[in-house]
């Protein structure tokens, strides 16, 4: 994965930690089992793989890790909960004291990054971020942005010295508020 899904992704993993959610301060408050991802997105954790960086089989608080499905066909099948944020929302702890662990981000389409660009039709391939303009309580998204432009689902030209601008849920296509 490049460094630009992953500051999405991590980004995304704060607004449904448990921290972000009892101070309701998520704009993904109240979205578990809701679509917060397009229908062709998944992520899973897997926190027993052996040799990996981040297998663990017990969290910061000794909770049990376990194998999870957090999003599934692009709806939100769970919070990452440690054992006080999970009680603060009358929950159970999802092991999460300490972080994620393993996320594996998969997709439903077929044909990689080629499919991607036919399936988005006309739009901003992004290959560059710069910036620190994401808030995870409003869903306020703003960077310095550069990549190609795209065309009929194929890659026209270069752009650069752009800002993308808009709320996280709208860029998603997520139903929200």
């Amino acid at each position: 994965m490049n460094d630009v899904a992953t500051g999405i992704i991590s980004h995304f993993a704060a607004a449904i930690s448990g921290g972000s959610l009892y101070r309701q301060s998520s704009f993904l408050l109240d979205h578990l089992g809701k679509p917060v991802l397009p229908e062709w997105f998944n992520i899973s954790e897997r926190p027993h793989l052996l040799r990996r960086l981040a297998s663990t089989p017990f969290d910061s608080e000794g909770v049990r890790t376990q194998d999870l499905e957090i999003v599934q066909n692009g709806i939100l099948q769970t919070y990452l909960l440690t054992h006080y944020s999970g009680k603060k929302m009358g929950m159970q702890s999802t092991g999460h004291a300490g972080g994620i662990h393993n996320w594996l981000v998969q997709s439903n389409l077929t044909g990689g990054l080629t499919a991607l660009l036919r399936e988005m039709g006309t739009g901003l391939l992004v290959t560059e971020v710069m910036g620190q303009g994401v808030n995870i309580v409003t869903g306020d998204y703003s960077r310095g942005a550069s990549g190609f432009w795209v065309e009929n689902g194929e890659i026209q030209y270069p752009v650069s010295e752009i800002t993308i601008a808009g709320q996280l849920p709208d860029m998603l296509k997520i139903s929200w508020r």
